[in-house]
């Protein structure tokens, strides 16, 4: 399909825009620290840096595409009830992000990787938790079925691809962390509070292909 046949928000769309994207350049750096430069909870060395990998799941709905998100289980130790990707740390026997980023979604949500086509990968996201984070960028084939993995996944539900790219929906807000405000973008759905890391790359996904 060509550039001018693709609805805008269309999954064929977002497959033609990820594969375009700029790489990106020397020097470029994403993450938490672009909305909080000098934070002290920022001041990780690199190789203290642990790796992860997330899916970016852009579900084919026709004209309007959606994105796959989860909402984390209560019982966890970190990042409890939060709205996030599908993904976690890469293990060693992890053949590459990508297959770490689909291991996970199949282990949270059972996500058949069959129904996954990997269309690209945004630069790594450092977030202020001390994670490298590679949203790995993919079209989601519909006739999937989900089965919620309990200890992990409290929730999963679909967010239009429109609604999430368009900066009118990124709203900014705040918390102190050890007497020192933390910024970050939320973008609340239908009762859900999209923020934090996730709300991170989605800013960073809409700055890249859709800005």
């Amino acid at each position: 399909m060509d550039q001018t046949a693709a609805r805008p928000f269309s999954a064929a769309d977002f497959r033609q825009r990820a594969a375009a994207q700029s790489p990106a350049e020397a020097g470029d750096s994403f993450g938490d620290h672009r909305f909080n430069p000098g934070h002290p909870r920022l001041r990780l060395k690199e190789t203290a840096l642990r790796d992860a990998a997330v899916l970016i799941p852009v579900v084919d709905r026709g004209a309007e595409a959606t994105v796959l998100l989860t909402k984390r289980a209560e019982t966890l130790r970190n990042h409890t009830g939060q709205v996030a990707f599908p993904g976690g740390r890469i293990d060693a026997e992890d053949a590459s992000p990508e297959a770490a980023a689909l291991r996970e979604a199949e282990e949270e949500v059972s996500l058949d990787p069959a129904f996954v086509e990997v269309v690209g990968r945004m630069p790594d996201y450092v977030s202020g938790s001390g994670y490298r984070i590679a949203p790995i960028l993919s079209v989601v084939r519909p006739g999937f079925h989900l089965t919620l993995n309990p200890a992990e996944v409290d929730a999963a539900f679909e967010v239009p691809l429109r609604f999430l790219m368009d900066p009118a929906n990124h709203g900014r807000g705040s918390r102190f962390w050890n007497d020192r405000e933390w910024f970050f973008y939320e973008m609340p759905y239908d009762g859900n509070r999209i923020w934090g890391v996730t709300a991170g790359i989605i800013r960073t996904l809409y700055e890249r292909l859709y800005a």
